[in-house]
């Protein structure tokens, strides 16, 4: 977005400076022409031209509608992700920036990213407001504790970039710095997968774990006989809510849902959830987070199975062999 940013800024310079220039000129022009030559002449009457006061109202406008279009055109865009991401969750703690990618693999003060991927960051805070501030990019977003904020860029040149915080913070606010190092796509999954990454568990597998551990399971069935909604295929839809509102089931939605559960009651169920807050830390929600995303994905990507054809014997039992129910 840099590019377009920028062309945007040096197009709002170029108007002001020649609106400036050119109101300057017309004052010292008219100052001169029109000036009082004696101290008995007595200034004309000026009869108002149609045509004048029609350019001087329609042009401005004009301007000012071109410069709403392009930076309205310009911030939905910086809003609104590409389809296909690679996302990252970012929090910001008193002095410090943590990352960690869906792939388990954890940074201090670093990010990673590929050349050409868009890359989104789900970001949140530990304790006060942070701003997440890439000034090459030309990107910015404040990150909130409580809620997820998100941002997205897609990195064009390979390189070291800084980041910094750019909402006042506390004592040490100036040393809140870090590094968005870009790299190209071979060498960005060596780095995923080189030392100390090893044992690296992704944040689906871990949700999974959590989410079993948790006994989730127990009420969220995929077959929709639990006591609470089925969560396949959930992530990224409308959920209908009781009070007759619809939601987005996205980050922020699913957090709210672990954290207080009454907020936002899915239609058709009663508010029976307790809440998990002060059971699962920062971690562990951005790890259950990361499993709903999967569910329903898996078996949606998973081909169908081909039909018997006409006589074909039926598998024992009759049927295909039924799907493994949790325990």
């Amino acid at each position: 977005m840099a590019g377009q940013v920028d062309a945007l800024y040096f197009f709002l310079i170029a108007v002001s400076a020649f609106f400036s220039v050119l109101i300057a000129a017309l004052i010292v022009i008219f100052g001169i022409r029109y000036r009082r030559r004696s101290a008995t002449a007595v200034g004309a009457d000026v009869h108002p031209s149609m045509v004048l006061e029609v350019v001087w109202i329609g042009i401005p406008t004009l301007i000012a509608m071109v410069i709403f279009v392009w930076g309205a055109s310009l911030y939905f865009s910086m809003f609104r992700p590409p389809a296909e991401t690679l996302d990252v969750y970012v929090v910001g703690k008193q002095w410090m920036w943590k990352f960690q990618h869906a792939e388990g693999r954890r940074e201090v003060g670093e990010l990673h990213v590929p050349v050409g991927r868009a890359i989104r960051l789900t970001m949140t805070s530990e304790d006060v407001i942070h701003s997440f501030y890439l000034p090459e990019f030309r990107i910015k977003r404040d990150v909130l504790p409580g809620r997820y904020t998100s941002l997205w860029f897609t990195a064009t040149r390979p390189g070291r970039y800084h980041l910094f915080c750019s909402e006042y913070c506390g004592t040490k606010h100036s040393g809140m710095t870090g590094s968005v190092i870009v790299m190209q796509p071979t060498e960005y999954q060596e780095w995923l997968g080189g030392q100390g990454a090893g044992g690296a568990v992704s944040l689906a597998a871990a949700g999974q774990t959590l989410f079993t551990n948790l006994a989730c399971i127990s009420c969220h069935r995929s077959d929709g006989t639990g006591r609470g909604p089925a969560l396949d295929g959930l992530f990224g839809k409308p959920a209908k809510l009781s009070n007759g509102q619809e939601v987005t089931a996205d980050e922020g939605y699913i957090r709210e849902s672990i954290l207080d559960p009454a907020a936002k009651v899915v239609a058709g169920y009663q508010p029976i959830m307790p809440t998990f807050r002060g059971l699962v830390n920062e971690e562990q929600l951005r790890q259950l987070i990361e499993y709903v995303k999967t569910l329903g994905a898996e078996r949606a990507s998973q081909p169908a199975a081909p039909e018997a054809a006409p006589g074909a014997a039926a598998p024992p039992g009759g049927g295909a062999p039924p799907a493994p129910q949790p325990k």
